[in-house]
């Protein structure tokens, strides 16, 4: 916890303005015109890659890294816009959207407005892309219920919990894609299903009988036998839900005796 506050004290001198020691050097926004600007447009895009590298690696990470964002957005809502912005361009089904393929659109080009990375013009591996995807979702769904918890105002979440209900009602209304859907709606319901599960309670738990009794054979009916390992991981958390009736905490959420760490 008393890690976690130095970073994002460090974060918050500087966006204020304040001379900051980082690598040996002090630096401020200051000392530029557009030196806020470009900071702010950095740190977003950081925040972002954070979710794609760090979380999609060390799923726990996602809360520690979430309620910083949340925190910093909070008091510097362009930083919350920058974020969201940079996270719709990394993995637009976090909006969500499905790109179209488009007449004169190349494969590759095509394949990139999808979130697919390239190296030497070869397309990252299939595993290695949903890992990705999953982390950014993750993140996104740890930082719309966090709120950093020393703020001056307390107030309204800058992008709260109503914005992962949304999300959850649009993607169930697009047809859902091999792999990608059933990946990333467990990344999803893992980390903020408690949370929505207490908003939302019966609406909730329609949802949940709706994804298994309607959205979940659609899924199915586009997944070859080799493509199954995602969609078995969810529908099995989605059958020990509805047994329990009960989504648990996810795993590194932040309880209070955290911050006394």
């Amino acid at each position: 916890g008393t890690k976690l506050r130095e970073v994002f004290d460090k974060i918050n001198n500087l966006l204020s303005g304040k001379p900051v020691l980082t690598a040996g050097q002090t630096v401020s926004v200051t000392q530029h015109p557009q030196g806020l600007d470009f900071v702010y447009y950095k740190l977003a895009e950081k925040f972002v890659s954070q979710g794609e590298a760090e979380v999609a690696s060390h799923r726990e990470s996602a809360f520690a890294i979430a309620v910083v964002v949340s925190g910093i957005w909070e008091m510097y809502p362009r930083v919350g816009d920058l974020f969201l912005a940079h996270l719709h361009k990394k993995c637009p089904y976090s909006v969500p959207f499905y790109p179209a393929m488009k007449e004169g659109t190349s494969k590759e080009e095509y394949e990139r407005m999808l979130g697919y990375q390239f190296q030497d013009s070869k397309i990252e591996e299939q595993d290695h892309f949903l890992k990705r995807m999953s982390g950014l979702i993750r993140l996104y769904a740890a930082v719309i219920q966090l709120q950093w918890p020393y703020g001056s105002r307390q107030g309204m979440h800058p992008h709260g919990l109503h914005n992962g209900w949304r999300w959850l009602a649009q993607m169930l209304n697009m047809e859902p894609l091999v792999d990608v859907t059933a990946t990333l709606l467990f990344g999803f319901l893992e980390v903020c299903g408690n949370a929505l599960m207490k908003q939302y309670q019966v609406q909730f738990w329609k949802m949940i009988v709706f994804i298994r009794e309607d959205y979940i054979p659609r899924i199915e009916a586009i997944t070859s036998a080799g493509q199954r390992g995602s969609l078995m991981r969810f529908k099995q958390f989605l059958e020990e839900s509805l047994q329990k009736k009960e989504i648990p905490l996810a795993k590194g959420y932040l309880q209070p005796s955290f911050w006394r760490s």
